[in-house]
């Protein structure tokens, strides 16, 4: 079986391609690299996958040296024709679209990105898919769908027609798009609402991976709402976990298009957070509270009964134990990390 994941370079994409690999699937990674944060971070995770940034070009797949199952492309969503010209070549018979340009707080400064992106980009994989049909597409939504709801834990029957930025916006319509075409076009769509995700190989701009660097390096970190938030945190690996047995789920009856959360179920305030990434990494954090920034929410929660109905899907990785080992693996690489920012 031949898996399609786009985003690969990705923090999420690097391990889904990881875990596919394991359980013995083909794989076609594809992802821009662009500079949203170091282009060298992405390169490093590629590196892990067997894909030297050398023999990384343009619309050309590149042979994995470590394993003979995984390619990667270099190239845009926006590429119609180079899109459409890798499915009907490659037969895909699972898509994992986790290509995007996230960021709550980046979509208020940078609103164009998110368009051609989110939008766009989005458009051209379900004609893609239109055409060279795959047995099901997984698409990564996002918890930001919600808005400001205040009924907990979230559940996929709320409302959630009131986004706090336009990244959430790009994310509820993204749903709305995968629906019409399932039902145009009988596309199998599941659509994944993902909350807040931690673990090795993290996104910079992330609070995690903030967080992180700032008790390394004994500077402040900045916590919002003055710590008053709860996140929905899970563990990278629990998450991946999950997107694959989301894409061997098959669907018993029409229509073929279904929304999922897929979180932890259990939030965690920020200061606990803090306090048991300080314990892992042995060092207190400095910290200086602001107030809640624009586009943000003061708590997220998952309700997981449908993924696990239709999954079986349970999240193993406690706090402790995740943030362990993401701690681990942030003081082992930390010289490195700071060459990838450099």
């Amino acid at each position: 079986m031949k898996v399609l994941v786009t985003g690969s370079a990705g923090f999420i994409g690097f391990h889904t391609v990881m875990k596919l690999l394991q359980d013995g699937f083909e794989v076609v990674g594809l992802d821009n690299i662009n500079d949203y944060y170091s282009p060298q971070l992405k390169y490093a995770r590629l590196r892990e996958a067997g894909i030297p940034q050398e023999r990384i070009k343009w619309y050309q797949l590149a042979e994995s040296v470590v394993n003979a199952r995984y390619r990667f492309v270099r190239m845009n969503l926006e590429d119609k024709q180079q899109l459409f010209s890798l499915f009907q070549s490659e037969q895909f018979d699972y898509v994992i679209n986790l290509a995007a340009q996230a960021g709550v707080r980046y979509s208020i400064e940078n609103p164009d990105v998110y368009v051609q992106s989110n939008v766009i980009g989005f458009h051209y994989i379900l004609e893609a898919c239109r055409y060279f049909p795959p047995k099901h597409l997984v698409h990564a939504s996002s918890s930001s769908v919600y808005g400001a709801n205040a009924k907990i834990p979230f559940s996929e029957e709320d409302r959630a027609d009131s986004p706090m930025s336009l990244y959430a916006a790009t994310k509820k319509g993204n749903e709305l798009m995968a629906h019409a075409y399932s039902r145009l076009y009988n596309i199998p769509i599941t659509c994944l609402r993902f909350f807040t995700v931690y673990g090795p190989w993290g996104r910079p701009d992330m609070a995690p991976m903030l967080f992180a660097r700032a008790i390394y390096e004994g500077e402040p970190i900045q916590v919002f709402n003055n710590g008053d938030m709860e996140r929905d945190f899970t563990f990278v690996g629990d998450i991946v976990e999950g997107v694959v047995q989301a894409m061997e789920a098959g669907f018993e009856e029409e229509p073929n298009y279904r929304v999922l959360n897929i979180g932890n179920g259990s939030p965690v305030n920020l200061m606990k957070f803090i306090e048991e990434l300080e314990l892992s990494m042995g060092a207190r954090a400095f910290k200086h509270f602001m107030p809640m920034q624009a586009g943000d929410v003061p708590r997220t929660w998952a309700s997981g009964k449908n993924l696990e109905k239709i999954t079986h899907y349970k999240p193993k990785v406690g706090l402790s134990a995740g943030i362990g080992e993401f701690a681990r693996w942030y003081l082992a690489y930390s010289s490195r990390l700071a060459a990838f920012e450099a």
